[in-house]
């Protein structure tokens, strides 16, 4: 039930206006697109931007000495500056009284002259201490980076180092586990966030001094994401040191928010721009469409001769024109065919009727003058059973026309074989000769002339073509001539006649059922106008054709073309 609903619903909702469904469906298709390229766009920015931070962080790393973080790592881990050469190595404990005399020596140098041994064997220490201790510099910051003034000019207004701002944190970890934030030294106003020990040990494993713009995300404590750079700093006191930047995400992130926000601006306006711009695109694009709509409207079975415009410049619309055109001409035809049978049926049943009823109304003519006393008499009433006899032969012969043709229409049933079509038309020489009486025919044969044929049915259209020129011809100066011959894989046969001929208005009508060019001779010899429509349907049961030429006063000729098979 709650299936049927929102199909209900899906298709009441639904646009039933072809433009709209192409307007919304476009609209749809492009928010989707603008919606995977805002989310391709933003993965990618925000990678972007991550290395290009990450990278600007490692050049800010690099363009410091690393003998000012080892100074800075020596004071946080609790390491005399002094006790690390330049290679980060912390040094062996000399003995006291070297110690000793090595401090007083450098104190005396430094009061007279400024110099010592000391501060020339261990300069790093020396310009560390002078830049980082409290008592010296004001709080032991990284103002003191190489590269910026001491002083006031040194730091920021807040005291804060100038290559730093208040979102980035240092913090140092050694392989021994101890990890270092240095935001007092730095002024973060976070701490650093801290990965795990094995995450750094991994990180000491595969990070190296050089930049290489890789980065990694760290989620803190209080839950800020912070973007974090690495530096090994080698091994100062002995142990592994792994030196971390990391800044909080939130400033950039912002950053692609606000060109995120910008595109969809930009999404928006291309979708309104889309919404007014496609609308009269479309209605112009669906104007061939409208036009089959309204040549459907003025089509109906009496005007199947209206057709759909074609070559309207769309290929999809002209092809569909094309095929609703095919479609109208086959049904035009068909109907048309159909008139056409209903008439033939119509006139079928009429001549049909008359035909039954003229030799039934004669032997009832008969039957009533017998009745009325001619029986008595043996002259009348032989004359009227021979005429009955003869009027009820041709019932007969009407009736069994008439079943001949229902089965030649249906399924005909022939029993084809492979038969010398010459040796056929022999057979039936003389009783062709007996019905010519005294008419001329000749015969003219080529011999070796096979087909797959019925015997009875050919010799049934060579005597129907026969008694028709027989008809036709007169009986002392008639003339008949039958023809066989073959053209490649068809064989001719031709039955020609010098008798009246027919009418042009007639020939394309004798081959109709109970069709007579005259009447009268036809009645006069006993034919019902079946012959020729009973020799068509047996020619092309064959798979053959039968034509007719005729020239009023000279003559006729059918033609017959059947496939053959050639000796």
């Amino acid at each position: 039930m709650i299936a049927r609903l929102s199909g209900l619903l899906r298709r009441h909702s639904a646009p039933r206006s072809l433009r709209k469904q192409l307007l919304a469906t476009s609209l749809l298709i492009l928010s989707v697109l603008l919606l995977l390229i805002g989310v391709l766009q933003y993965v990618l920015m925000r990678n972007f931007i991550y290395s290009n931070r990450a990278e600007s962080m490692e050049t800010q790393l690099h363009s410091v000495p690393r003998d000012f973080f080892y100074a800075l790592y020596s004071r946080n881990a609790g390491i005399n500056p002094e006790n690390i050469n330049n290679a980060g190595q912390e040094k062996s404990q000399p003995s006291a009284d070297t110690s000793a005399s090595g401090s007083a020596s450098g104190s005396g140098a430094d009061s007279s002259s400024g110099h010592s041994n000391n501060s020339g064997q261990n300069g790093l220490a020396g310009s560390s201490q002078g830049s980082l201790m409290p008592e010296e510099n004001g709080g032991g910051n990284l103002g003191g980076l190489p590269g910026v003034n001491p002083g006031k000019q040194r730091t920021g207004e807040n005291g804060r180092p100038l290559l730093l701002d208040a979102h980035t944190t240092i913090a140092v970890y050694s392989s021994d586990g101890t990890f270092k934030d240095l935001q007092q030294d730095t002024l973060s106003e976070s701490a650093a966030p801290r990965l795990s020990n094995e995450e750094y040990d991994e990180l000491l494993s595969h990070t190296t001094a050089k930049a290489n713009g890789k980065y990694k995300l760290i989620t803190s404590a209080d839950g800020s994401h912070h973007l974090a750079v690495f530096m090994d700093l080698g091994r100062p006191g002995g142990n592994r040191i792994l030196l971390q930047m990391s800044v909080e995400t939130g400033p950039l992130k912002d950053v692609i928010l606000q060109q995120l926000l910008i595109f969809a601006a930009l999404s928006v306006v291309a979708l309104l721009a889309g919404l007014f711009l496609y609308l009269p695109a479309l209605r112009t694009t669906l104007v061939p469409l409208s036009n089959m709509g309204e040549a459907a409207q003025r089509i109906d079975a009496g005007n199947l001769d209206v057709r759909f415009p074609v070559d309207q410049g769309q290929m999809e619309i002209d092809k569909l024109s094309q095929s609703f055109n095919g479609m109208l001409e086959r049904l035009e035809i068909s109907f048309h065919n159909e008139r056409e049978a209903k008439e033939q049926m119509r006139r079928f049943a009429a001549d049909a009727s008359h035909e039954l009823r003229t030799p039934l109304t004669s032997i009832h003519g008969f039957l009533e003058v017998l009745l009325r006393g001619a029986a008595d008499n043996k002259e009348q009433l032989y004359n009227a059973l021979k005429s009955m006899h003869g009027e009820s032969k041709r019932i007969n012969k009407l009736v069994e026309d008439l079943l001949l043709l229902a089965r030649m229409d249906g399924a005909p049933q022939l029993r084809v074989s492979q038969l010398p079509l010459d040796e056929v038309i022999d057979e039936m020489k003389p009783q062709l000769l007996v019905l010519a009486g005294n008419r001329k025919v000749t015969f003219d044969l080529s011999y070796g002339i096979n087909g797959m044929v019925d015997s009875d049915k050919i010799k049934q259209v060579i005597l129907n073509l026969f008694h028709n020129a027989v008809q036709h011809t007169d009986t002392e100066k008639g003339s008949i001539h039958i023809s066989l011959h073959a053209r490649n894989t068809e064989a001719k046969l031709a039955v020609r006649d010098n008798g009246s001929g027919i009418s042009a208005e007639h020939i394309p009508h004798v081959f109709e059922r109970f069709y007579r060019s005259d009447s009268s001779r036809t009645r006069k010899y006993g034919g019902s106008g079946l012959g020729l429509s009973i020799t068509k349907s047996i020619i092309e049961a064959h798979n053959g054709a039968i034509s007719v030429e005729s020239t009023p006063g000279e003559g006729t000729s059918f033609i017959i073309t059947l496939p053959c098979l050639l000796d």
